[in-house]
């Protein structure tokens, strides 16, 4: 009996410390910050070249690798009117031969030393960089040196260089981010320079005189800047760039940059993406010049507001309400004037609710200062990331780099955490107040403005374009389709051969045959693309009012099983589907009129009235997903166009709104056919062979 009492004293005793010991472990109060410690920031030095370019050496002799960075002010800003997209062009063509070298020797002689070499232009530099072991330094300047005097711009290449500028300007117009951000800039910017961006138009028009006018004119060193970071000591890598870059001379030319627009009130975009599922949504203010000393509680309010999941809108529209899988903030910094931006993609249904919070969380920003612990906790991410972005010799010459280019000065990146540090709360609400001014946003929402435009016009004034920028009026919204005047003299017996091109190369084919008895046709067709592993037959009859009768359908791809077993009977159609995407399901719809089956597409095009400027508006059943969609179809003149059956003058089709986005290129000449089938963003063609 004692031995038990004792044991339940002692167990007492341990109940009463633990959560005292427990309390002391984990206090209420988070620690005072440390102070500061000085950056270990590696020592500027800094020549002028006999032909003026303006070099600094960052020397790091920690490894013996050598980053080099020249940049010039040869950005996208300095684009002429109409050649929209040429200061890329010309830093992708520069690495793509010279007058010694063709572009697979340049590969191979930069990465048989384990190097890079490469150039790139954002929207006011354009930067030629190479990263090598310093043994191999004068084959990196050898290098950047030759494509930057003597690049020949080869024609072959610049065909190839527009190809891959077409293929992402499509892949633009199926991505809402991309088209967010794209009309986004020019909402800001209006006729500025960084509201431009390259079209299908403006790529087309580039020859390769632009390219060696713009070479010519702008690539100069006088204002450019030679940034050398790494194992190497100033007079070693001013000796290398006089012998390399002593014969480059000159002043570049001048550009006349207007003033961007003042602020206007604030109103929303919205950008009708028909079929979207969401709505992205980005609003955004023009702010300051890089040199503002309201860059760095610019920079706080940023991060309080979106820097990921600290920031208030991450914790608002994703934790408290579930609207997003995230929202962000951003601060853009350019040699003229920069841009605070915001982000969110939604659920159609939570468009206005989320759009009037973050909204709301950007006016906190300016009428209330940040919690203590708030801006203390941006400030430790931000001076503790800092140091992340200057651990190697190319983030060093990059940062110095675009230090010196905007005009910030070499100690800029010296002291920029001990700015940070002595921002106060009311500095962040203050600046917040002054720059991020919620009645001037310009918001910008690309989604289904079918589904979206009442619930955003009680907001802001809205005007609605199209993805190709055209306008739109609410009436042009509604998915009600119209009846099309097919043309069945368009649609003939006949026996199809098409090839699958991935990446320019042949993966496989498609072979199919169209037969007709009486009022119905019926498709053979079978696919085969052996390296995807993927095979398909489908059998599929329908009226000549395009009115399914059955469609049977079986794919194998990666080894997995997918198909479709329907028919329509008593105006309905019933029966299973499995696809990649959805999994099984079971099909059971009423079949609408007008109404055809996505994979008819093919045949009911080529009958409708095509003419250049037309559009039309269709329901699309896809029973591989048992899902009813609305098409909007729109056509435009596609010029002459050669597969490999011949050359043909034809349309192009643009089809949006289903699951995949696609161009169809349509033969002019009666019986119509198609001619090209194009994924709209994915390097895929499907190409008519006879």
């Amino acid at each position: 009996m004692r031995s038990f009492k004792k044991l339940c004293v002692m167990t007492s005793m341990i109940c009463l410390v633990v959560p005292v010991a427990a309390k002391a472990q984990f206090p209420t109060e988070p620690p005072a910050p440390d102070k500061l410690r000085p950056l270990e920031f590696p020592e500027f030095k800094e020549a002028t070249l006999s032909n003026g370019l303006q070099l600094i050496v960052v020397e790091n002799h920690e490894l013996p690798v050598v980053s080099i960075s020249l940049r010039m002010r040869a950005g996208s800003a300095y684009d002429p009117a109409g050649r929209e997209g040429l200061a890329g062009m010309v830093a992708e063509l520069l690495t793509k031969g010279t007058e010694r070298r063709t572009a697979e020797q340049i590969s191979e002689e930069i990465e048989g030393v384990g190097g890079n070499l490469s150039a790139s232009a954002g929207s006011d530099f354009l930067t030629i960089g190479a990263t090598v072991l310093k043994d191999n330094v004068d084959l990196a300047f050898d290098l950047i040196s030759d494509v930057l005097l003597h690049a020949t711009f080869p024609e072959k290449e610049l065909e190839l260089a527009r190809k891959r500028t077409l293929s992402s300007l499509q892949l633009e117009q199926t991505d809402p981010n991309a088209l967010a951000n794209k009309y986004l800039m020019k909402a800001l910017y209006g006729s500025h320079p960084y509201g431009k961006r390259a079209s299908v138009a403006s790529t087309n028009a580039l020859q390769r005189e632009d390219v060696v006018r713009f070479r010519d004119q702008l690539l100069k060193p006088e204002g450019a800047l030679l940034v050398i970071a790494g194992d190497l000591k100033l007079g070693d890598g001013k000796k290398l760039a006089e012998r390399y870059l002593a014969s480059w001379s000159g002043s570049p030319v001048e550009a006349d940059m207007p003033a961007p627009p003042a602020p206007r009130p604030a109103s929303i975009l919205l950008v009708h993406r028909p079929g979207s599922e969401q709505a992205n949504i980005l609003a955004g203010v023009l702010t300051m010049k890089p040199g503002d000393d309201a860059y760095y509680p610019a920079v706080l309010a940023t991060q309080i507001l979106g820097g990921g999941p600290l920031g208030r809108l991450f914790k608002v529209l994703r934790e408290e309400h579930g609207w997003t899988y995230g929202s962000y903030a951003r601060l853009q910094r350019r040699r003229d004037l920069g841009a605070f931006v915001t982000s969110a993609e939604v659920r159609n249904a939570v468009t206005d609710s989320a759009l009037v919070e973050l909204l709301h969380q950007i006016r906190r920003l300016g009428s209330e200062p940040a919690d203590p612990a708030e801006l203390e906790a941006a400030k430790g991410f931000l001076v503790g990331s800092f140091p992340l972005q200057i651990e190697t010799p190319q983030q060093i010459a990059r940062q110095v780099s675009t230090a010196i280019l905007l005009g910030l000065g070499t100690d800029y990146l010296k002291t920029y955490r001990e700015h940070l540090a002595a921002v106060s709360a009311a500095d962040v609400q203050n600046t917040a107040a002054h720059l991020i001014k919620p009645d001037s946003l310009a918001v910008v929402v690309v989604g289904d403005g079918s589904v979206i435009y009442d619930k955003l016009s009680g907001i802001l004034p809205v005007k609605i374009i199209d993805t190709d920028g055209n306008p739109l009026t609410p009436a042009d919204l509604s998915d009600e389709v119209e009846t099309i005047a097919y043309d069945l003299e368009q649609i003939v017996p006949r026996r199809d051969s098409f090839q699958i091109v991935f990446q320019g190369n042949v993966m496989g084919g498609t072979a199919s045959e169209l037969t007709r008895t009486g009022d119905a046709f019926q498709v053979t067709e079978s696919t085969n693309v052996p390296l995807a592993g993927l095979e398909q037959s489908t059998t599929m009859g329908f009226k000549t009012d395009y009115s399914l009768i059955s469609i049977e359908q079986k794919m194998t791809m990666g080894g997995r099983q997918f198909g479709v077993h329907a028919q329509m009977a008593g105006g309905r159609v019933t029966g299973k589907g499995s696809s990649p995407q959805t999994g099984d399901h079971d099909i059971d719809l009423e079949w609408e009129a007008g109404m055809v089956e996505n994979n008819m597409l093919r045949y009911v095009i080529p009958t409708m009235p095509l003419e250049d400027g037309a559009t039309f508006k269709l329901k699309v059943l896809d029973t591989g997903e048992g899902k009813v969609r609305t098409a909007t179809i729109k056509v435009s003149d596609a010029g002459s166009v050669t597969v490999p059956a011949g050359t043909f003058e034809a349309y192009r089709v643009e089809i949006q709104g289903l699951q995949a986005a696609a161009v169809m290129t349509v033969s002019k000449e009666s019986p119509r056919m198609v001619l090209k089938i194009e994924p709209i963003g994915q390097p895929l063609v499907i190409e008519r062979v006879k």
